[in-house]
């Protein structure tokens, strides 16, 4: 399977969710992908770049999405790259290739911010921050000698990545200092933030009440479940930028990560973070929020097996808390785990799609809000059993010309509880084999 086809995505999404792209590649991006290895080989190398951005143009119903452009003028390839907030701009010669993204003005960045950017530097294995006479830019040069798509795809990857996630940085830890050349971000529609921002309460307030149903001994892992639920839930559904965004990710990493800190102390980390929230107004909440055009996914491919291996310790959890007797909190663990499959790993398309719809059942309430049609209906707790049968089929059914022993999983499904739907689903995708036969 070609390296890139990874990143192919088919949604019929209304809006993003989630930190990956919520679009499509070109139906023909293995064909330019390979189209471009071979122009390398020839050493034709402005068509062999012009085929490798094509390759990462990306599409909703079937309109390209402008996320990356390209231009042939005077023996140079003129480009530009869209990632959030990061908008990278270069050109390809026949010698090489550079690119460059605009952070900030030079006068107005603080003495801090100059030394984390100089301390980013040894963290970069390919790009590097510099200043010209007025802006701070993140800076890539590569000569194409021995180039091939592979060569090109991780020195622009990282550019873009980390140019994006330092813009955000910036907004977030230094706010007196103003990111510059974000002109392509687009503002969110008030309705739907509105609509966010109540879910946000709903959700806490929801979190906060069943944890007084807790037993008083023995509940830090119920809270723990809780809290770190909620917050993953935030991130994927509600897609919150700037510090939103990132004190989410310092909290969850200094959760997983602090090894010395007891759980009651990081219950109330976590507590304490989600209780802000709740206090923060509308009115900045809703500058919390963009919408941008992305060309790289954040995360890494994850081999299928170790997200079987996580799902399979988290189904054990379960069965504990059910053998102790411990109810209330079984059905956020359930949501939890895809949550958490969806936050912290890089999946196939097919994987990605398949816990969406799993994320659309257990939370019907809020998709409905957003214009979809229910999978479930809470009220006399049934599901659209034909719908997501066929849901599941049409996720699948596009990859098992090249996973033969890939197979739809509908009419294996418990549809007599959320739980015990939940415990099928996690169980089907546990199996999935996407073994080329």
């Amino acid at each position: 399977m070609n390296w890139l086809n990874f990143f192919r995505i088919k949604t019929q999404q209304k809006h993003p969710f989630g930190r990956g792209i919520n679009a499509e590649l070109s139906s023909d991006e293995e064909e330019l992908f390979h189209k471009s290895y071979q122009a390398f080989e020839q050493k034709k190398i402005l068509n062999a770049y012009e085929y490798f951005f094509q390759s990462l143009e990306n599409f909703s119903s079937d309109t390209s999405n402008k996320n990356i452009t390209c231009e042939r003028k005077d023996e140079k390839l003129h480009f530009e790259i869209f990632q959030g907030t990061a908008r990278i701009s270069g050109y390809v010669t026949q010698e090489c290739l550079y690119a460059e993204s605009i952070m900030t003005k030079k006068s107005l960045a603080h003495v801090a911010l100059k030394r984390y950017m100089l301390e980013r530097n040894y963290q970069f294995t390919y790009v590097y921050y510099f200043s010209d006479d007025e802006y701070i830019k993140l800076k890539l040069y590569h000569d194409n000698i021995t180039m091939n798509p592979q060569k090109v795809f991780l020195p622009l990857r990282e550019m873009a990545l980390n140019a994006d996630f330092d813009k955000e940085y910036i907004k977030s830890e230094f706010p007196d200092t103003i990111i510059e050349d974000i002109g392509h971000l687009k503002l969110i529609d008030a309705h739907e933030l509105r609509i966010k921002y109540n879910f946000l309460h709903t959700w806490i307030d929801d979190m906060s009440l069943k944890i007084t149903t807790f037993p008083s001994n023995d509940n830090e892992g119920m809270k723990s479940f809780s809290f770190l639920y909620l917050l993953f839930k935030i991130d994927y559904l509600l897609v919150p930028k700037y510090e939103i965004f990132q004190k989410i990710s310092k909290k969850v990493q200094e959760y997983f990560s602090d090894e010395n800190s007891l759980t009651e102390a990081k219950n109330e980390e976590l507590k304490n973070y989600i209780d802000a929230l709740k206090k923060m107004p509308y009115e900045e909440f809703s500058t919390k929020f963009y919408d941008a055009k992305y060309t790289f996914n954040p995360t890494e491919k994850t081999p299928h097996e170790e997200i079987g291996i996580f799902i399979t310790e988290s189904l054990a959890k379960i069965r504990w808390y059910k053998n102790n007797r411990y109810d209330r909190i079984i059905p956020t663990i359930y949501k939890y785990i895809a949550f958490y499959i969806l936050y912290n790993y890089g999946l196939h398309p097919v994987t990605k799609e398949l816990l969406h719809t799993l994320v659309e059942i257990l939370n019907p309430r809020f998709f409905k809000a957003f214009g979809y049609t229910p999978l479930y209906n809470e009220e006399n707790a049934s599901f659209s059993k034909r719908a997501v049968i066929s849901k599941i089929q049409e996720i699948i059914t596009p990859y098992q010309s090249r996973f033969k022993l890939l197979a739809p999983f509908g009419d294996k499904l418990n549809f007599t509880s959320l739980n015990e739907f939940s415990n099928s689903f996690y169980l089907q995708l546990k199996h999935l084999n996407f073994e080329e036969v």
